[in-house]
């Protein structure tokens, strides 16, 4: 009985990383619908806007530093676009924290930068799901719009 025990275990274990790793893909999402969610819940204030690279908002701005930020959730038994929502309303609090204590009303020119290989669009953010984890990682501007 002990072995039969051992074995599944072992069984288990060796599963694991397979399991883990065997839903890893990469969505893309409506950017201004989760920043409106998390206003709605307020978990985001309002006092600090976010702008998509591609948006004409870049033009009129005072950069005032460049920001990379990088989130990860548990995506175990979640939808993709609830546990991108989740992670994307993680990263918008921190740079909305970042932009404050800069002086900034703005984030500008965000892109994802997810491990280094960027993804522009100026409607959509890119999020990787996985099995157990979903991340986000975005690089932007700080910055003041008159």
């Amino acid at each position: 009985m002990k072995a039969k025990h051992l074995s599944l275990s072992a069984l288990f274990l060796l599963a694991l990383p397979a399991a883990s790793m065997a839903a890893d893909r990469v969505v893309h999402l409506p950017f201004e619908q989760v920043v409106a969610e998390a206003q709605k819940s307020g978990k985001l204030d309002g006092s600090v806007k976010f702008y998509l690279a591609g948006n004409a908002a870049a033009s009129k701005a005072t950069v005032i530093k460049d920001v990379d930020i990088s989130r990860k959730t548990n995506a175990f038994g979640k939808k993709d676009d609830v546990s991108c929502g989740w992670v994307l309303q993680t990263v918008l609090i921190s740079l909305q924290d970042q932009a404050k204590a800069a002086g900034a009303n703005a984030v500008v020119d965000i892109v994802s930068d997810y491990n280094g290989a960027t993804y522009r669009d100026s409607q959509n953010y890119e999020c990787h799901a996985g099995f157990l984890m979903s991340g986000v990682e975005l690089k932007g501007k700080l910055a003041k719009l008159p």
